[in-house]
């Protein structure tokens, strides 16, 4: 995984635009409450994380499948007053977290959790968010499978209620072209461009341009954040 030979192949989809029903799959979630049982590993991990924050009323932010952390230190080191927090479900990759650790940094955490349950625990608790980091999500591009996509899930709703200022990344062009129309239903609007800077966030991302792939970065936002 932090491999940086080009060897990744693209996304092979049977979609060649947006799905036809997208719209319809944000309003049917967006009207109901999502009635999936919490993990009980994701409840222990949200009750240390609040620990960890010990009433924090400073900036946080979230990297939601944060993969091995490399993008949650980077994040972290961008934003050094803030708390970050990285997610992810596996524990294989959080445990390889070490590699990227920043000397002296005490200001974020990598941690297992179920990224579902835990957006929904943090809206309950009423967290405040100030930004989410999206990097390269899982984007499950036959079109069947559009409802695994966070966008077309009931996920979006607690994902939507967290945070307003969402950043997305893909090599997939047609998942942040959905992830901006069903933002769009929230209020926000979104700012899509081809991602030009030598630096890369995650292995993955390193990965797919040493491969000649374009990436992409979704910049969601309400709207009189962007006058």
């Amino acid at each position: 995984m932090t491999a940086s030979i080009g060897n990744s192949r693209g996304i092979t989809t049977n979609q060649t635009g947006v799905h036809d029903k997208l719209d319809e799959l944000v309003k049917r979630y967006r009207s109901g409450a999502s009635q999936r049982p919490v993990s009980e590993h994701t409840r222990e991990t949200f009750a240390q994380a609040e620990q960890w924050l010990d009433g924090w009323s400073g900036t946080l932010i979230l990297d939601s499948c944060c993969g091995v952390g490399e993008s949650t230190a980077n994040i972290a080191a961008q934003f050094p007053e803030a708390r970050v927090l990285g997610l992810d479900k596996s524990a294989a990759r959080v445990d390889k977290h070490g590699y990227y650790q920043q000397p002296d940094s005490d200001n974020y955490r990598v941690i297992r959790a179920d990224v579902n349950d835990f957006w929904r625990l943090a809206r309950q608790a009423g967290w405040k968010v100030q930004r989410h980091y999206l990097l390269y999500p899982n984007p499950y591009p036959k079109s069947a499978q559009v409802q695994k996509r966070w966008h077309a899930s009931a996920a979006m709703v607690d994902l939507m209620a967290l945070c307003p200022h969402i950043e997305v990344r893909s090599n997939w062009l047609i998942y942040l072209m959905e992830f901006a129309q069903a933002a769009s239903h929230y209020g926000l609007v979104s700012n899509l461009a081809e991602i030009r800077s030598q630096a890369s966030m995650t292995p993955f991302e390193r990965k797919y341009r040493a491969s000649g792939q374009t990436c992409w970065q979704l910049v969601c936002s309400p709207e009189e954040a962007q006058d």
